[in-house]
């Protein structure tokens, strides 16, 4: 897949778990794991605007294409 989801690196650099990420944006460890192994093949914009709050980003932050 084109598009790279790198919630990894962004936990890392916050210090924060899996398990508190999945609580704080209120998706389950599992699909934080689908996310991460780039399983999934979409992403509602309800989530990523989840997912940015918690990490303090913006979408381009945690989302790369690569060819």
């Amino acid at each position: 897949m084109a598009i790279r989801v790198t919630i990894d690196r962004m936990l890392a650099e916050r210090g924060m778990s899996v398990g508190e990420f999945a609580d704080a944006v209120g998706i389950t460890p599992a699909n934080v794991a689908v996310l991460k192994n780039g399983r999934a093949k979409a992403v509602r914009l309800s989530t990523l605007d989840a997912i940015c709050r918690v990490l303090d980003c913006q979408p381009g932050d945690i989302l790369l294409y690569e060819e």
